[in-house]
């Protein structure tokens, strides 16, 4: 399954999936308050790109655009788990009932 991104580029949807993972696994969730990577191993991983100077003269156009592709992608899929984590939360909000305890009732307490 091929689709083309709003900058033009044409993407198998599967070569897209380590870039989803690693926008999911480092974001932070607003159940713990931490991201997937830091509650399971205790840090956020750092991509070889990270380390790059910013003030460099000369990067190869092809390296440059795969870049730019894995930001683009990065930033596009943090949107969408911001606008998913927000349309939970409604459907949640929206379907929640409290719980109704009547004196006597047997409840398990933690």
């Amino acid at each position: 399954m091929e689709y083309k991104d709003h900058e033009g580029y044409n993407h198998d949807c599967v070569t897209l999936l380590p870039a989803v993972q690693l926008a999911y696994n480092t974001s932070q969730h607003c159940t713990t308050g931490k991201s997937p990577s830091v509650v399971e191993k205790g840090w956020n991983p750092i991509l070889p790109v990270d380390h790059l100077e910013k003030n460099l003269l000369t990067i190869h156009p092809t390296a440059k655009d795969f870049h730019d592709m894995g930001k683009s992608s990065c930033d596009t899929t943090s949107i969408y788990i911001a606008e998913a984590k927000e349309y939970n939360k409604q459907r949640y909000e929206k379907s929640y009932m409290e719980p109704e305890f009547k004196e006597g009732d047997q409840v398990l307490g933690t």
